[in-house]
């Protein structure tokens, strides 16, 4: 099966020092995701986007630019999704926000979802994990109860997402693996049902305009 792991930073900036902390966390995660899944890290920094908003179904047909055409490509064929996240005003990381807004939620349905969050302080960006639930949720890729979440990651990760010396091991993968764990089970699941019942025929996908998701008049 395959994942795709979105780092959800732009921060190019230098101070505050490391500029990419969450490089760190991603490699570590994707070691982890490779033990049970074929996995691909989406860097928005390869994904540049217009400045003014527009999302998928906003394109004229064949007109939506190429990067975000192949990874709207890559979301359809994965089977499940890590979203990695800092925490910004207690939030939700906004260049994941928006380059996922690009997108639209048939890409991502009835697939499971993974939390991970990070900080260089005490949190480790819980607090923009708890609003991340209800965002996922919308997008269809329903989000694993298991949660990761790294305080301090700057003192727990080398530039190459293994572990600092000090840090042990056995404790940092165990407390990975039940995420990923729990992402396998339910995207095995989640597989395996789509094979049997085709889900957009049960529930069909809104693609053309928001006004498809409009109750019935009275």
């Amino acid at each position: 099966m395959k994942a795709l792991l979105f780092l959800g930073s732009r921060r190019v900036s230098s101070p505050p020092q490391p500029p990419r902390l969450g490089e760190r966390v991603a490699a570590f995660l994707a070691m982890h995701l490779r033990e049970r899944f074929e996995t691909q890290v989406v860097d928005p920094l390869a994904y540049p986007v217009s400045e003014v908003f527009k999302p998928a179904f906003a394109y004229n047909r064949g007109a939506k630019p190429q990067p975000l055409a192949r990874l709207e490509d890559l979301i359809r064929e994965s089977d499940a999704y890590v979203m990695l996240s800092p925490e910004y005003n207690h939030s939700m990381s906004p260049a994941l926000a928006d380059l996922l807004n690009h997108f639209p939620s048939s890409a991502f349905s009835f697939k499971p979802s993974l939390i991970a969050t990070y900080s260089s302080g005490q949190w480790g960006g819980t607090r923009a994990a708890v609003n991340m639930r209800s965002f996922l949720a919308e997008l269809g890729c329903l989000p694993v109860s298991a949660m990761v979440h790294f305080p301090s990651a700057d003192q727990v990760f080398a530039q190459n997402g293994e572990l600092l010396e000090g840090q042990d091991p056995a404790r940092w993968e165990r407390y990975a693996g039940r995420g990923v764990e729990q992402l396998y089970w339910w995207a095995a699941a989640a597989s395996h049902q789509r094979q049997a019942i085709d889900p957009f025929g049960l529930s069909p996908a809104f693609s053309r305009t928001p006004a498809e998701r409009n109750a019935p008049e009275a």
